[in-house]
């Protein structure tokens, strides 16, 4: 629920600080003194849409911040603990915009984007505005509103996935269909350009093989001729080597140590040089052996050689591309093959995609159906105690299968008469701006019950109610109290009586700026207030009287 909320610089307001409780919480004010200003601030730092003006004229920036508490809120916690950014059992929403109209947004003091924002504050509150009546009109909302009552999160998701699969398969067999009506052309440019890279076979690391295999045939004399001579400068001239000048200089040192011992590491480094000069005559004599000149194979690799490299200008490749460059080619044409078997097999995919959509629709339809039974009768009852006791209402649900949507197949339309002998036609045709008001707000407050959210705020929804209704509104609103958090902007007294709690808004001017503020209300200041609201500006002991019979009522 919320339990704080604070506003700074926001619009005309300077300062705002409100603790908040459970039950019903009711907010009045004098008409024009801002009592929707809380509200619309709390709708920033859920992730609304604001500017530069929002900032209080004057001021830098503005913020706005709202203190939840997730005792017994499971969604809201599990999505605090997914995205890390749970903090104890409290949760803080923080929203700032400058006056140049840059906005920051803030979960538990981490910076988050506004779409976290907004994702978690739809598991914290849920706002119903004073015009929610048009949004009522709509079939899509009428349709979101039954689903939300029916708890259809699983079934949705299923079929809107479902629905996905089946669209991209069909898009994708669309696609190959046209393929084969245009792509005959490329498809012969493509299988002629493949024709010979086919034949070669070129296989993924050959060229890089093949052209140091090439180098080492054809340089093979050359090869053969300097190992040769390195042999002789190492070991096989007769008349003078490294390995016997070595061994000459190895004596001479051996000479001096006998002279001289200090030199006697000497003769071990000339040691160990002829050991290497020997090895290395090994390792060229071993090498030579192995320089033999196969003609065949020398005629193969040059072949194979020019053939690639003929094929690579042909195609305007580098020779190392030339593998990739046929794979690349292999996979257009598979992408433009549009075989008759192919066709058939994709058609068989879609039809059976399309048909597990079916299921899940069907399924889903069902289910409207029994919660729109449900949901009728407890409209209906709610309609009756807004003292419409004649109004008939009712929640049709027809499955369209000709017309498939990532929400099934139904159409949902709210149907309603309000006088007897009246057909039922479809809510938005109902004449009366008062009784669609009533109407909208026994809808919002029976799928409210439904709704996870344990805050819930209705903002003026009472506008064209009074009387009697307004006595009944109250009640409806007190009773929805008790099982969640409810705060209701109002100009009624009958709705503000019935509250837990009350708030009153001032405006008042100084130096030429406006402030508006808000103060929680006593039992005594109450009675006042209801008093106020009851008889405008003449406040007599008979108000006074009936403004404490309404906060005894309640």
């Amino acid at each position: 629920m919320l339990s704080h909320l604070s506003v700074n610089n926001f619009a005309i307001v300077k300062s705002l600080q409100l603790e908040l409780c459970h039950g019903m919480t009711t907010i009045t004010g004098e008409t024009g003194a801002g009592k929707s200003i809380a509200i619309d601030a709390l709708s920033l730092c859920l992730g609304g849409r604001a500017d530069a003006g929002a900032v209080r004229t004057g001021e830098d920036k503005m913020e706005v911040s709202a203190t939840f508490s997730t005792d017994n809120n499971l969604h809201a916690t599990r999505w605090l603990e997914d995205n890390d950014l749970l903090d104890g059992q409290d949760c803080i929403l923080r929203r700032t915009i400058t006056k140049e109209g840059r906005s920051r947004a803030f979960i538990n003091g981490s910076p988050v984007p506004l779409s976290q924002l907004k994702a978690l504050g739809q598991l914290l509150i849920n706002i119903h505005g004073q015009h929610a009546h048009h949004q009522l009109m709509k079939s899509d909302y009428q349709l979101s509103l039954l689903d939300q009552y029916a708890g259809h999160h699983g079934l949705l998701k299923q079929a809107r996935a479902s629905y996905q699969q089946w669209r991209n398969a069909d898009i994708a067999l669309t696609q190959l269909k046209e393929n084969s009506k245009n792509n005959l052309a490329q498809l012969q440019l493509l299988e002629y350009q493949i024709k010979e890279l086919n034949e070669l076979a070129i296989e993924e690391q050959e060229f890089p093989e093949l052209e140091q295999e090439h180098k080492l045939l054809t340089n093979s004399g050359e090869l053969a001729m300097t190992c040769q001579q390195a042999m002789d400068i190492v070991y096989d001239n007769e008349e003078a080597n490294a390995l016997s000048i070595l061994q000459m200089a190895s004596a001479k040192l051996t000479d001096l140590t006998e002279l001289d011992p200090s030199l006697a590491s000497l003769p071990t480094m000339i040691e160990e040089a002829i050991i290497q000069i020997e090895e290395v005559n090994g390792e060229l004599r071993h090498y030579l052996d192995k320089i033999d000149v196969e003609p065949e194979r020398l005629a193969y690799v040059e072949e194979r050689y020019s053939k690639i490299m003929s094929l690579a200008r042909k195609h305007h490749v580098m020779p190392d591309e030339l593998y990739q460059h046929h794979q690349d080619l292999l996979q257009q044409i598979d992408a433009l093959d549009c075989s008759d078997e192919k066709l058939a097999t994709m058609e068989q995919e879609v039809a059976e995609l399309y048909q597990g959509y079916v299921v899940v629709s069907e399924k889903l339809s069902k289910s409207r159906g029994r919660y729109a039974k449900e949901l009728t009768k407890l409209i209906s009852q709610s309609m009756q105690e807004l003292s419409m006791e004649k109004a008939k209402f009712l929640i049709d649900v027809s499955f369209e299968n000709k017309h498939p949507t990532p929400n099934g197949m139904d159409s949902v339309t709210f149907l309603v008469t309000t006088n007897p002998g009246q057909p039922m036609q479809p809510i938005a045709k109902v004449a009366s701006g008062g009784e669609l008001s009533r109407i909208s707000l026994a809808i919002q407050v029976i799928t409210a019950q439904k709704v996870d959210t344990p805050s819930l705020i209705f903002d003026e929804v009472d506008v064209g109610i009074s009387g009697p209704t307004a006595a009944a509104v109250g009640k409806m609103l007190r009773k929805l109290g008790e099982s969640t958090q409810v705060l209701c902007v109002t100009h009624l007294p009958q709705v503000a009586g019935h509250g837990h709690q009350q708030l009153f808004v001032t405006k008042t001017t100084k130096a030429n700026k406006t402030e508006t503020n808000m103060v929680t209300l006593n039992q005594d200041e109450r009675i006042s207030e209801l008093a106020r609201l009851l008889g405008g500006s003449e406040i007599t002991q008979t108000t006074l009287a009936n403004a404490k019979e309404l906060l005894i009522a309640a």
